[in-house]
């Protein structure tokens, strides 16, 4: 797994272009991911449906649920599907819109200095493997090009958000990331330095 620096796009997700982005604010340095849970039906994994609403074509007809988001101008940098697959929808130096009001250790408009990483979930339903696989390489991928980002500053949408967001919810792994995270950097480190 490769981030291009010029492009932007990892070498191994789909990408699928959102046209809900902007330039990032001028010398403010990427340092923080975000992890968001999204589910579309609310509570069914599989469709386009995620990609539909980051693509602007979500079809109100098709759900009761998106008559009520189908005008909502969102994305995210990249999601991971159930099964580990990775779909990108923003290149990684543009600003994605996936963070709306939040605030990181008194930086408020998160979406200027982060990168959001949507898990196709829910709250209350447990994530992948294969997810938990995906993603911490990709952090890892995203570590090593962005040198701001740190162990700390993988969060949640519930911590940039408390109160307006949940996710990606009480189902998420947190412990059993951060130590599998741990394990890989400071194998990765280890590698390094021989």
């Amino acid at each position: 797994m490769k981030l291009d620096a010029i492009s932007g796009l990892l070498d191994t997700a789909t990408y699928t272009p959102s046209p809900n982005y902007d330039e990032r604010p001028e010398n403010l340095a990427v340092s923080l991911i975000v992890v968001h849970g999204i589910s579309l039906p609310p509570g069914e994994f599989g469709g386009p449906w995620i990609s539909d609403l980051f693509s602007n074509c979500l079809d109100p007809q098709q759900h009761p649920y998106f008559a009520e988001i189908a005008g909502l101008r969102v994305s995210s940098h990249f999601l991971i599907r159930r099964q580990g697959d990775i779909i990108q929808y923003v290149p990684v130096q543009k600003r994605a819109w996936h963070a709306g009001q939040s605030c990181f250790q008194g930086c408020s408009d998160c979406n200027d200095f982060s990168i959001g990483i949507e898990l196709e979930g829910e709250d209350h339903t447990p994530y992948d493997s294969r997810q938990y696989a995906s993603l911490i390489d990709l952090i890892e991928v995203l570590m090593q090009a962005y040198p701001a980002i740190s162990m700390n500053n993988v969060v949640g949408h519930a911590d940039i958000a408390p109160g307006r967001k949940t996710d990606p919810g009480i189902a998420f792994d947190w412990a059993a990331l951060r130590k599998k995270l741990a394990t890989r950097l400071a194998s990765s480190v280890d590698v390094n330095d021989t």
